[in-house]
């Protein structure tokens, strides 16, 4: 039997490394809702957002290099769907510091 359920993932500290902010276990589709990216350390950066398709390397950019203020918060509101194995990433074009909070509907199959 299908199921849905609204969810949410928190991850604090992103950086300069590849960060999975959200991934879609098997059996399972997201619907993403929201993406909020908060700058927390007080200086301006640039992020990087994109899918790693099956988690097989293969990376699809949602935005490349977008700028960040400084104690600012982006907010991402149109819909795309991660299917089974598919991770969401944020990464910093610099060592710097923002949280990254993802809100979706999980849909079993």
């Amino acid at each position: 039997m299908a199921t849905e359920t609204l969810e949410v993932t928190l991850t604090a500290g992103v950086t300069n490394a590849e960060s999975v902010v959200c991934t879609a276990a098997s059996g399972h589709t997201l619907a993403i809702l929201s993406v909020l990216i908060c700058e927390t350390a007080g200086a301006a950066e640039t992020f990087d957002m994109y899918i790693d398709d099956n988690a097989g390397g293969t990376d699809f950019y949602i935005y490349k290099t977008q700028a960040l203020g400084a104690n600012a918060t982006f907010e991402h509101t149109s819909k795309f769907v991660l299917e089974a194995t598919d991770t969401l990433c944020v990464a910093l074009a610099s060592a710097g510091n923002v949280d990254v909070v993802v809100s979706y509907l999980d849909q079993t199959l």
